[in-house]
C-alpha cells in the first residue's frame, strides 16, 4: 500500500467538476453501510461517478498509486461490504441512475445506482415486472443487489438476482471496461464470467451497467397469515408447505419481531404468538384459492392457533409491509448485529430452536425473521450500544449462530454477502480447497488486491509494482 498521499490533481482533472470529494465532512456519509461498521476507515477521497469513464479514471489512478478502491451503491448493505478502509478511494455509483426498458425483448439496461423500486416502476409501465425484491427494495440499488446476489421475499418461487442478470459492464483492475453477456436469453460462449461477478461484492471489479431479464407482470396475490404458539410447529408447517406447494412468498417472523412490528404499525398482530407465517400465491385466482386452502389445512394440522386468508390486494400488501417493517422496527429497540444464515429447509426447525437456545445461554435478544420458503434466515441481535458486556456476549452468540448454520449443512450468508462482518467464518464454511480456488481467482483478476480489501477475503492491498 502507498505510504504517502499522492497528488489528486490529475484525478480531479479527469473527472467532471465537483465529482471528487476530499474534505472529511463531505466524505463522512460514504464511510459505511447500514451495518454501521465501527471499524470503518477514513477515505483519501470519494469519487462521485456519473459514467463508466469516471470509474475507469478512478481505477487507473488507484492502480498506478497502489490505492485501495471501495465500490459503493446506496449504502443499504447489511454486512459491512462497502465500509471504507483508511486511505482508500470510495467510488460511489449512486448518481448513475439511468434505466432503459426494451419491452420487445423484456429486458432492462440499468446503471448500478438505480433503486430496485425504480426498476420495478419502469418495468411496470410496460406491463412487466422485475421479481427480486429485498425488504429494502425501496432504497437499495441494483448495483448492490448484483454485488451481493440479493434475494428477497419472492425468491421461493422466482429466484434471486443472478437469475435475472443477462449482461454486465465491469471495470477491471487495470481500468479496462469489459462487456460480459448481453441482451440474449441464451449465451454459453466462453466461461460464465457474468455469473462470476454477480455476488463478488466489489472484490473483482466495479459494475457500471447491468442488463436484466424482465417477466410479465405478477398477478394479484392471495394471502394467508398463520400464527403458532410454538416455534417447532411453525417450522414443521414450513417444511410441509414446501414439500407439496410452491408459494410466491413464504415468510416467518418470531415473537420478538411480531411485537416490534406491532409497536410501530398497530395492526393488531398477535403478540403472544411464538411465530407467524405470511404465505402468498400469485397463480390464477381459482388456483391460488385452492392452494391457500391446502396451506391452511397444513398449518392447522401442524398446530396453527389461527389462520386468516384474504384475496384483497391492499390487505395482502399491508400484511407483507408488516414483514418488510421488521428490521426498521427492531432498529428502534437498539443497535442491531445482523446475520443471514441459510439452511436446507428440513433443518429450519433445528436452526430456529438452536438460535433460541443460544439467545438464552448468552442472555441476548435475537429476533428471527426468515424467507422461510427457501431456508434463508435473518437472526437479528438487538444490542444496547452503552453496554459493553452485552455486546461481548452478543458477538459470541453471533459466532455460535454461524457455527450452528454450518453444522446443519447451511451457509454463513444467503443474500447479504460475506462483507466484513462474516469474513472470519468464510474459511470454515468453504474449506481449504474451495477457499484457495476463490483466492486464485481474486489474484488473477485483482493482482494488487486493491478492490474492496478486507471484504470477503482476508487480504490487504499490495504494493503497486
Amino acid at each position: 500500500m502507498h505510504t504517502e498521499a499522492p497528488d489528486l490533481g490529475s484525478l480531479a482533472a479527469s473527472l467532471p467538476a465537483g465529482a471528487l470529494l476530499t474534505e472529511p465532512a463531505s466524505m463522512e456519509a460514504y464511510r459505511r453501510d447500514r451495518a454501521n461498521d465501527p471499524d470503518a476507515g477514513i477515505p483519501l477521497a470519494v469519487v462521485l461517478a456519473t459514467s463508466t469513464e469516471d470509474v475507469q479514471a478512478a481505477v487507473r489512478f488507484a492502480a498506478t498509486h497502489g490505492i485501495p478502491i471501495v465500490p459503493r451503491g446506496a449504502g443499504s448493505g447489511l454486512s459491512g461490504g462497502s465500509s471504507a478502509v483508511d486511505g482508500c478511494i470510495v467510488v460511489s455509483l449512486d448518481r448513475m441512475r439511468a434505466i432503459a426498458i426494451d419491452p420487445a425483448t423484456r429486458m432492462a439496461t440499468v446503471q448500478p445506482g438505480a433503486f430496485n423500486a425504480e426498476v420495478k416502476a419502469a418495468a411496470a409501465e410496460h406491463g412487466l415486472w422485475y421479481p427480486p425484491d429485498p425488504s429494502s427494495f425501496e432504497f437499495c440499488s441494483i448495483g448492490g443487489n448484483v454485488a451481493t446476489n440479493a434475494g428477497g421475499l419472492c425468491c421461493v418461487k422466482y429466484g434471486v438476482t443472478t437469475d435475472y442478470v443477462l449482461g454486465l459492464t465491469v471495470v477491471l483492475a487495470d481500468g479496462r471496461a469489459v462487456r460480459l453477456g448481453g441482451p440474449r436469453v441464451k449465451d454459453v460462449a466462453g466461461l460464465s464470467l457474468t455469473k462470476l461477478f454477480v455476488g463478488s461484492e466489489g472484490t473483482l471489479g466495479v459494475i457500471t451497467e447491468v442488463i436484466l431479464r424482465l417477466v410479465p407482470a405478477q398477478s394479484p396475490p392471495a394471502t394467508l397469515v398463520a400464527t403458532f404458539a410454538d416455534l417447532s410447529q411453525a417450522s414443521d408447517a414450513v417444511a410441509a408447505i414446501t414439500r407439496t406447494t410452491r408459494p410466491s412468498m413464504l415468510e416467518f417472523m418470531d415473537r420478538t419481531t411480531i411485537a416490534a412490528v406491532e409497536d410501530v404499525t398497530h395492526m393488531g398482530l398477535d403478540r403472544q404468538a411464538a411465530a407467524m407465517l405470511v404465505v402468498q400465491f400469485d397463480d390464477h385466482p381459482g388456483d391460488a384459492a385452492t392452494a391457500l386452502e391446502a396451506v391452511e389445512r397444513l398449518c392447522t394440522e401442524h398446530g396453527a392457533a389461527e389462520c386468516y386468508v384474504t384475496s384483497d390486494r391492499e390487505e395482502g400488501e399491508a400484511l407483507v409491509a408488516a414483514r418488510r417493517m421488521a428490521i426498521p422496527a427492531l432498529e428502534r429497540q437498539g443497535a442491531l448485529l445482523l446475520e443471514d444464515v441459510g439452511v436446507p429447509i428440513p433443518r429450519l426447525r433445528d436452526l430456529v430452536l438452536g438460535i433460541e437456545r443460544i439467545a438464552a445461554e448468552r442472555d441476548v435478544t435475537i429476533a428471527v425473521i426468515a424467507h422461510a420458503g427457501d431456508g434463508s434466515t435473518h437472526p437479528l441481535l438487538v444490542l444496547d450500544p452503552t453496554d459493553p458486556e452485552q455486546q461481548a456476549r452478543a458477538r459470541v452468540a453471533y459466532g455460535e449462530v454461524m457455527d450452528l448454520a454450518i453444522s446443519l449443512g447451511g451457509t454463513i450468508t444467503g443474500e447479504h454477502g460475506v462483507g466484513r462482518l462474516k469474513q472470519a467464518w468464510l474459511a470454515d464454511y468453504l474449506g481449504d480447497d474451495v477457499l484457495e480456488l476463490n483466492e486464485r481467482i481474486k489474484d488473477a483478476l485483482d493482482p494488487q488486491h486493491l478492490f474492496n480489501p478486507g471484504a470477503v477475503f482476508a487480504h490487504t492491498a499490495r504494493t503497486a509494482p
